[in-house]
């Protein structure tokens, strides 16, 4: 298992600089956002060249949405997805993380021939098919994440993306587990994980109070004891708030996950 940390956590005027500071923290990646990231390909790819820090994941970023009643924004996300996860397989990422609805029901409630979520699922179930393909053939995984009841009503588990990913039955196509959203979810976040198993290709760390690990009450130990199990060896990303002097936090961040990794 490796470590990574989002750009955003990072000090830096340039890439090069956060990718830097991300080393000397103690992270193996970096996680950017994608909605910044094509107008900097160049200085990105430039950056990464030989530096020891890759490129883990690239953190959505694309407009529009999967799900939704207007044509034109699932077109722009189909659009914009297909070219960052093109843009991921060129800089070696892992994946590209897709929440395929933010908030309430997107599509009307048909009952009884189908409600709004039976709908919205199967859009994203024919959505993600051919998006899987391009996943494939870039050699950059769709990255499908549930959120918390807070912030989505249709895929809150780590056995809802499960269903989905299923569904779509391609390669291309994974989970990332984030253990905030599970904290709120999951009755049993290391059982989650195990009952996902190889579906999980990419882990979001923050602690239950969305701070950074080792400031709440989140047991990472047996959460990375279940990734083990399962046979996890990619990335594990910080997304979090950051408590205190930023340096520091980061480098201690690093040290304590360290240790639960055992």
């Amino acid at each position: 298992m490796k470590l990574s940390v989002q750009e955003g956590l990072l000090p830096g005027d340039s890439f090069g600089e956060k990718l830097d500071h991300a080393a000397a923290y103690g992270f193996d990646g970096i996680e950017p956002g994608g909605a910044a990231l094509l107008d900097r390909l160049d200085e990105v790819t430039a950056a990464l060249e030989n530096h020891p820090v890759k490129l883990s994941t690239i953190c959505s970023g694309y407009r529009g949405s999967l799900v939704d009643a207007s044509k034109a924004e699932r077109d722009q996300a189909v659009g914009d997805i297909t070219r960052l996860l093109e843009v991921g397989g060129q800089l070696g990422a892992v994946g590209l993380i897709c929440v395929p609805c933010f908030g309430g029901p997107k599509l009307p409630d048909l009952s009884p021939w189908r409600n709004a979520e039976t709908l919205e699922l199967d859009l994203v179930v024919d959505l993600l098919g051919p998006l899987a393909e391009v996943a494939q053939k870039a050699e950059c995984l769709l990255l499908v994440e549930p959120l918390n009841r807070y912030e989505t009503h249709l895929l809150k588990r780590l056995s809802d993306a499960v269903e989905v990913v299923e569904r779509v039955g391609r390669p291309g196509v994974a989970i990332m587990a984030d253990l905030f959203h599970m904290n709120i979810e999951e009755d049993d976040t290391p059982a989650a994980i195990r009952s996902a198993g190889a579906h999980i290709r990419h882990v979001h760390l923050a602690d239950n109070q969305r701070l950074q690990p080792g400031t709440g009450v989140t047991d990472f130990r047996a959460a990375f004891e279940a990734l083990r199990e399962i046979g996890f060896k990619d990335y594990m990303a910080l997304e979090c708030g950051i408590r205190g002097d930023r340096a520091n936090a980061l480098q201690e961040c690093a040290s304590y996950l360290r240790e639960q990794m055992g």
